[in-house]
């Protein structure tokens, strides 16, 4: 067996550890679909709308993108009017976003440096690695069912650091919804439409 092979065995038992102890529920299980589904994306595509909230400032974006995991992130800003069409490239391993010369005024996150405008691959990074502290089926009696998974530093409590919110599509395990917080204050918001993905599980 191959390195990624023992890769994917080993990860759902670590997710196993840090939903909850005990028997296997069925949020867990489907956690582990997840991170399974994750791990073999090779490219997704969609639209978001994007709140960043710094208190005294709020920045609202929508914009389109493509995500390829071992080539480019193109992000195309539809919203606001102002920047709509302005398109951005993030080259692997890249971080900082230059819109073609102009420039959109967010803001770090926190001390890396993490923007609003990074937030996709950063969503995509927790829903593929990240530390998975809590999981849970949620969804009203006659609506489709959405996990949420709940991602933060194993080594902090709720509240601390940075933490990461994923609500995925019970069925699809499309990406629904993410949040980011910094010290239990939420900073980014996003919220997706029109998800396609490549390489998962179909």
């Amino acid at each position: 067996m191959g390195r990624k092979g023992c890769l994917l065995m080993i990860l759902p038992l670590l997710l196993l550890s840090a939903c909850a102890g005990g028997r296997v529920s069925e949020a867990e299980t489907l956690t582990n679909r997840a991170r399974t589904a994750y791990l073999e994306l090779t490219a997704c595509s969609g639209s978001a709308s994007i709140t960043a909230d710094y208190g005294l400032r709020v920045y609202d974006y929508a914009l389109d993108f493509s995500y390829e995991r071992e080539g480019e992130t193109v992000l195309t800003l539809t919203a606001p009017e102002n920047v709509a069409g302005v398109t951005a490239t993030i080259a692997q391993g890249e971080t900082g976003l230059a819109f073609d010369g102009v420039a959109v005024e967010t803001g770090p996150v926190d001390p890396s440096g993490l923007s609003p405008l990074d937030a996709i691959p950063a969503l995509l990074g927790y829903a593929r690695e990240g530390f998975v502290a809590e999981c849970a089926l949620e969804g009203e009696e006659g609506q489709p069912e959405k996990l949420h998974l709940i991602c933060r530093d194993p080594e902090k409590g709720p509240g601390e650091g940075l933490e990461c919110d994923l609500w995925l599509d019970g069925e699809s395990l499309a990406l629904l919804r993410g949040e980011l917080s910094q010290d239990g204050l939420t900073v980014i918001q996003c919220e997706f439409s029109n998800w396609s993905m490549t390489g998962a599980e179909e």
